[in-house]
C-alpha cells in the first residue's frame, strides 16, 4: 500500500529541485542537490501508484500523436510537472527495451528506478583531439566511457551533470522497468539543449562486457534509431504543484 505521506514527498522532491536548479551555480547547490538525492532515494513505484508492468498499448504519442501503425512504444513517458528550471517525470521500459545512447547538453540530472533493473552506460564528452577518427559514415567525437552499472530500486539515484556522466545509455534488464526522471534544465531546441544520439564505434555498450574502464573511446552521432520511439502515458500518482 502506498504510504500515508507520499503526496507531501513526491510534492517535497519537486519543490526540493526547484529550490536545487534555481540557482545551479550557487555556493548552496552541492548541499541542495544533496538534500534532493535524499528525497529521491525515497521515492518507490507503489507509492506514485505503479505496478511492475510494459508501458500500455494504448499509450498516445506526446503531444497527443498517433502510435506508429498501432505497433506499442518500446518506451513510454507520464509527466509530472515542468518548470523553466527542471522536468520531472516516469520513464517506463518494456522487457529489453534500450533508450539509445544520447546527450544531456548543459543539464543536470536524476535519475532513480523504481522496479526493474536497468543497465546504464555512462560517458563523458571530451574536448577535440589531434588523432583522426576512425572511419565513420558520420561526424564522430571523442569520449570517456566511465561505467557501465546495474540499477535497482535498492540503488541510490544515478546522477549526471553537465561534465560527468553526460552522455548515458539504459537498458531494460530481465523484464519491464520504470525510473523518475529529473531533468534540470528541460530539453529546449530552441536553447542549445537538443537530444543527440550516438554510436560506440567499437560495439555497444549494452554488448558484451568491455575491459579497462574507464577509457577513450570515439562515437558517432546518428539519427535517432528507427526501433526506438516514446509514447506517452497519464501519471497515475499524487498530484505536484509549483
Amino acid at each position: 500500500m502506498p504510504r500515508d505521506n507520499m503526496a507531501s514527498l513526491i510534492q517535497r522532491v519537486a519543490r526540493q529541485a526547484r529550490i536545487t536548479f534555481r540557482s545551479p551555480a550557487g555556493p548552496a547547490f552541492g548541499e541542495n542537490l544533496h538534500r534532493l538525492q535524499q528525497l529521491l532515494d525515497e521515492v518507490r513505484a507503489e507509492d506514485l501508484h505503479l505496478a511492475p508492468r510494459g508501458p500500455s498499448a494504448a499509450a498516445a504519442a506526446p503531444g497527443g500523436g498517433f502510435l506508429r501503425a498501432g505497433a506499442v512504444p518500446p518506451v513510454s513517458y507520464m509527466h509530472i510537472c515542468e518548470t523553466e528550471s527542471f522536468s520531472m517525470g516516469v520513464f517506463l521500459l518494456r522487457s529489453g527495451a534500450c533508450i539509445p545512447l544520447h546527450d544531456h547538453p548543459g543539464m543536470n540530472g536524476l535519475l532513480k528506478v523504481l522496479y526493474g533493473t536497468l543497465r546504464i552506460a555512462c560517458m563523458d564528452t571530451l574536448p577535440p583531439a589531434a588523432a583522426a577518427p576512425p572511419p565513420a559514415a558520420g561526424p564522430c567525437h571523442r569520449a570517456l566511457f566511465r561505467s557501465r552499472q546495474q540499477y535497482t530500486p535498492a540503488s541510490p539515484p544515478c546522477l549526471l551533470s553537465p561534465q560527468t556522466d553526460n552522455l548515458h545509455q539504459i537498458d531494460a534488464v530481465d523484464g519491464p522497468a520504470a525510473f523518475l526522471d529529473i531533468l534540470a534544465p528541460p530539453y529546449d531546441p530552441q536553447h542549445g539543449r537538443d537530444c543527440h544520439y550516438y554510436r560506440l564505434l567499437e560495439g555497444s555498450p549494452a554488448g558484451a562486457e568491455l575491459p579497462g574502464l574507464p577509457r577513450e573511446v570515439w562515437l558517432m552521432e546518428t539519427p535517432q534509431a528507427a526501433d526506438f520511439w516514446c509514447g506517452g502515458e497519464p501519471y497515475p500518482g499524487p498530484r505536484v504543484s509549483l
